[in-house]
């Protein structure tokens, strides 16, 4: 026999009482941004391993072999980019990780509001874990455990969805703080340059 959820703890999407609490919780906010920030950061990342690939291609590194030289050759033709667009993607994807890694820092200072925003924060712990740590240590199998427990009992995080401009608004505002990064760093090495040079 079945045992049914108490409604007070039931936060699925079918339970309208307790979804717009749930998604007021300010975890669940938070997860929502530091989710973001991290496919943010892939994508990022993406662009500056393609930048990496034809620069790689470009210049002429061994370890190619000729017919894999010509596949990346092809690919990366599309793409326009050299040291200076792969600087400025590295930098773009050092922000939004610095991003992600911020909200990250701040769960402790969140009050969950519901079991949905408990859920929420453990994802996030637990998400973190699959970056920097192995997932077999204590305490990470335990916290994965109570983490199925809870979305036994509670229902699972509501599925969010992100708008392409919220996606597109991100990229843009890591690229440009990265173009404004990279080109304040020339013209302090052009500074330094010139003040290298002896003027007779």
């Amino acid at each position: 026999m079945a045992v049914k959820k108490p409604p007070a703890l039931a936060a699925s999407r079918k339970d309208m009482e307790m979804q717009p609490a749930a998604l007021c919780d300010p975890a669940l906010l938070l997860m929502s941004d530091w989710q973001m920030a991290r496919y943010i950061s892939m994508l990022l990342c993406r662009v500056q391993q393609r930048l990496e690939s034809q620069i790689m291609v470009n210049s002429g590194i061994q370890g190619l072999t000729a017919d894999s030289q010509k596949r990346v050759q092809n690919q990366t033709a599309r793409t326009v980019g050299g040291p200076r667009e792969y600087a400025v993607a590295r930098e773009a994807e050092v922000f939004a990780m610095t991003e992600a890694l911020k909200l990250q820092d701040s769960i402790p200072e969140i009050a969950a509001t519901s079991l949905v925003g408990v859920i929420a924060k453990l994802e996030m712990i637990v998400g973190a874990d699959r970056d920097i740590g192995d997932p077999t240590d204590f305490p990470w199998p335990h916290i994965a455990s109570v983490l199925r427990d809870l979305k036994a009992i509670a229902g699972d995080l509501p599925v969010g969805r992100w708008s392409r401009e919220r996606t597109r608004s991100g990229v843009a505002k890591h690229w440009e703080s990265a173009v404004k990064l990279v080109a304040a760093l020339e013209e302090e090495g052009a500074v330094e340059h010139r003040d290298d040079v002896t003027v007779f």
